[in-house]
């Protein structure tokens, strides 16, 4: 099952990478250092989930296709919501923290319930792929990814209120981080 949770992984990837282009110019985003401790930390834990190390690879729970299953429809289900926000967000899209020409805040589609539903799709594809595995490796993976995200989500809270002000304030008492109505 693990390699149906790694070709999910290389689709989404492919997807991510075509759907990249035709992003709006920047105008000012987050320094470079900001950006590689991302990416370490987001490819460091994809990794992690995948690669067996002797002392996380125990099982957390017993071996199940049942779990395994959701798990797989989680991570389809976090590919979809990844992609749904990808469209609403259009040219203001961008991989790293910016501030993009034209920047628009986007309350539409799914930023109608949550600020930051890519990262809630990401995190969605890792529970899924940590529910595939089974193991402690994809369990402190799925961790790992958490803290990049949080890290990220502070980091672009403050330059949204920087970019938007009170309409920004606004949204963020109107919806949740990552959960609707939750966080």
């Amino acid at each position: 099952m693990m390699w149906f949770s790694g070709i999910l992984w290389i689709a989404f990837i492919v997807y991510w990478s075509a759907a990249a282009r035709g992003a709006a110019p920047t105008v000012s985003a987050e320094s470079a250092h900001s950006r590689q401790m991302h990416v370490l930390l987001m490819y460091g834990a994809l990794l992690l989930a995948f690669v067996r190390f002797p002392p996380l690879s125990r099982r957390v729970w017993p071996e199940s296709m049942g779990i395994a299953a959701v798990g797989l429809v989680i991570q389809a289900g976090g590919f979809l919501l990844a992609a749904w926000a990808r469209r609403y967000l259009g040219r203001n899209w961008s991989g790293e923290i910016t501030a993009k020409a034209g920047h628009q805040l986007v309350r539409t589609g799914p930023y109608r319930l949550v600020r930051h539903p890519i990262y809630t799709a990401m995190l969605a594809m890792l529970l899924g792929t940590t529910l595939v595995s089974g193991e402690w490796h994809a369990l402190v993976a799925l961790a790992m990814l958490g803290y990049a995200y949080w890290r990220k989500i502070r980091l672009e809270e403050r330059n949204l209120l920087d970019l938007f002000g009170d309409e920004y304030v606004a949204y963020r008492r109107a919806s949740g981080a990552v959960l609707p109505w939750v966080l």
